[in-house]
C-alpha cells in the first residue's frame, strides 16, 4: 500500500503505536472500507479490563452502545437496584467515576448514546434500565429503546457492543449469568463499517426513552 506521506503535525500527534521505522501515509477512508482485508483474524483480540475501561476516558467525539441483553449482573450489585425493587425512586450517584467521566465528555461536546432492546413484557433488569435512563440523560447521554420483536424484524445482530469514534468496536462477552467476562477489540475497517451501519439502523428505528416509557405505561 502506498500514498502521500502524512505531514500534518496535529494529525501525527494523534497516532499511536507508530514504530520508529514506520512512515504514516494518507489513505482514503473508502479504500479502507471497500478494500479492507477479506480474511479476518481467526484469533479474537481480547482486551484487559483496564484497557476497556480506559476507552471511556480516551475517546474523542463519540461512544455508542447497543444493549441486547435481558439483564446485567453488574446492575444487580448497585444499591439503586434494590431501591428500584422496593418501589422507590433510585438515588443516582452523580459523583461516581462513570458519572464524572461521561458528564465531562458530554460537557466538552462529545456524543454518548445507546439503544436498549426491550422484551415484551420487559424483564426486571430491563425495567430497571428504563428507570436508569434518567440517570444516563442527566449525564448528557442520548438513550433510545426498541422492542425485541422490532429489532429482529430489522435484523439487528444479537450482540452487545460499543463503538468508539466510529472506528473502534468493542464486543462485550457475557456468561449465562449476565456477567461480563471479556471484551473483544475489532478494528478491521470493513468489519467496523458493518457495526456502524447497525448503529445507524438502530438509531433510526428506536424511540427516545421517555416516549417509550410513556407508551409502555399506556399499554399497562
Amino acid at each position: 500500500m502506498h500514498g502521500p506521506r502524512l505531514t500534518d503535525p496535529e494529525t501525527l500527534a494523534q497516532l499511536q503505536h507508530l514504530g520508529e521505522d514506520e512512515v504514516p501515509i494518507v489513505v482514503p477512508r473508502n479504500t479502507l472500507i471497500d478494500f479492507g482485508p477479506k480474511d479476518r483474524d481467526t484469533e479474537p483480540r481480547i482486551l484487559a479490563p483496564e484497557t476497556f475501561a480506559g476507552m471511556f476516558q480516551n475517546f474523542r467525539h463519540s461512544a455508542w452502545h447497543l444493549e441486547m441483553r435481558r439483564g446485567y449482573a453488574v446492575d444487580q450489585k448497585e444499591s439503586t437496584y434494590a431501591q428500584f425493587l422496593r418501589g422507590e425512586t433510585p438515588t443516582w450517584n452523580m459523583d461516581s467515576s462513570w458519572a464524572r467521566t461521561i458528564s465531562a465528555k458530554t460537557r466538552d461536546g462529545a456524543y454518548v448514546g445507546r439503544v436498549r432492546i426491550v422484551d415484551n413484557p420487559p424483564t426486571e433488569g430491563q425495567r430497571y434500565l428504563l428507570a436508569h435512563a434518567e440517570h444516563n440523560a442527566a449525564l448528557g447521554e442520548e438513550v433510545r429503546n426498541m422492542w425485541r420483536g422490532d429489532a429482529e424484524r430489522i435484523n439487528l445482530p444479537d450482540e452487545d457492543f460499543w463503538i468508539f469514534d466510529s472506528h473502534i468496536v468493542v464486543l462485550c462477552l457475557f456468561d449465562d449469568d449476565d456477567v461480563l467476562t471479556g471484551a473483544e477489540l475489532i478494528t478491521e475497517p470493513a468489519r467496523v463499517n458493518q457495526y456502524n451501519r447497525v448503529r445507524d439502523v438502530a438509531q433510526h428505528y428506536a424511540t427516545p426513552f421517555r416516549e417509550f416509557v410513556a407508551e409502555l405505561a399506556a399499554k399497562e
